[in-house]
């Protein structure tokens, strides 16, 4: 006879280890579904168009995903302790700009200091959003909103209407763009490997962990003891942080930048990430679902494109998707609190 576990007689630590087992189970099924949607999106577009599952097709279409499912990694972090970053597009545009400044007015420029360059200034835009935050108490929704106004105003500013083209940056940082690896473009390659790099911090380490906490619950982490104001802050100038390094790749992924570089970028970003399976609501979600919600939304552009269906009728099915991830989301939602208070009740009578 195979031994289950009875939640009705289970010690806490067991049921809240079986409470973690089934949100992970929904969490996989959820990815899974984005695959089959990918498959359902892609298949019909070959059979009108076999050219579209080319090799070189493909690397298109995860080169043009890449930036924003790399934005999403960053997304991920702010959205499970129940926040959310809508300055991510300026921050990327404000970095591409100064990155290709540097690059463009000195030529000398290492590739990994103008990159670090681009680093740099989303940390510190991602460091003004997290202490504004979790120091000052303010709603991210406010906090992030103005930000990314002011960062664009700034990008605006320093522009002052000027553009920077390709002939005047480096070939070192315009081969980084289109290069490849065993036939991977490298920006891909690099969006992997920070998808997995965050996707470790947030299964392996206690602070990682710590953030799932935060979201679903803030109250009760602070009284568990995790430092919340400090977990939150951490998340920003992260988000902050990959969205430089995003705007560094912008610049090597497309070459001409100006002051409007990523504008409107953080609502693609919000609706890969709640696509992928985090839940808006904080407390649940996975980087690598995330970048698969940016995957499929970048998908579904180019099959709509290919098949010559108006681009109205994008924005629109992409705002049909946001809708019934949030709606799937909160009907998930309510299942798992509702099995909790049942096991909960179960166990006291």
């Amino acid at each position: 006879m195979t031994a289950q576990l009875d939640t009705t007689t289970a010690p806490p630590s067991a049921r809240r280890t079986a409470a973690r087992r089934l949100s992970t189970r929904v969490g996989r099924v959820r990815e899974l579904g984005i695959v089959v949607a990918l498959a359902l999106v892609v298949i019909p577009t070959a059979v009108v168009n076999p050219r579209f599952i080319q090799a070189q097709s493909l690397r298109d279409l995860l080169l043009n995903a890449s930036i924003v499912a790399l934005l999403a990694v960053g997304q991920t972090l702010v959205v499970v302790t129940r926040n959310v970053d809508l300055s991510v597009g300026s921050v990327l545009g404000l970095s591409a700009f100064l990155t290709a400044q540097q690059f463009a007015d000195h030529p000398g420029t290492p590739l990994l200091a103008g990159i670090g360059l681009g680093v740099a200034i989303g940390l510190a835009c991602g460091l003004l959003n997290g202490l504004l935050v979790a120091l000052g108490n303010v709603p991210s929704l406010v906090v992030t909103l103005g930000t990314l106004y002011v960062f664009r105003g700034v990008d605006y500013a320093l522009a002052q209407g000027r553009q920077v083209n390709a002939a005047n940056l480096p070939d070192a940082l315009l081969d980084l763009g289109s290069s490849r690896v065993l036939g991977i473009p490298v920006l891909v390659l690099i969006t992997v490997v920070v998808i997995a790099v965050a996707a470790v911090y947030l299964r392996s380490y206690r602070s990682g962990r710590e953030l799932y906490a935060i979201g679903s619950n803030p109250e009760a982490a602070t009284l568990a003891g995790i430092p919340v104001a400090r977990r939150t802050l951490t998340t920003f100038v992260l988000s902050g942080l990959i969205a430089g390094l995003a705007g560094a790749l912008w610049v090597a992924r497309y070459g001409t930048v100006d002051a409007a570089a990523g504008t409107g970028l953080e609502l693609q970003v919000v609706a890969a990430v709640v696509v992928g399976g985090v839940a808006i609501f904080g407390g649940s979600g996975t980087v690598a679902g995330a970048a698969l919600g940016a995957l499929l939304l970048g998908t579904i552009t180019s099959c709509l494109v290919v098949l010559q269906i108006p681009a109205f009728w994008q924005q629109a099915i992409a705002g049909a998707l946001l809708l019934s991830a949030i709606t799937v989301d909160r009907l998930l939602a309510l299942r798992l609190a509702k099995a909790l208070r049942t096991s909960e009740g179960t166990s006291h009578a």
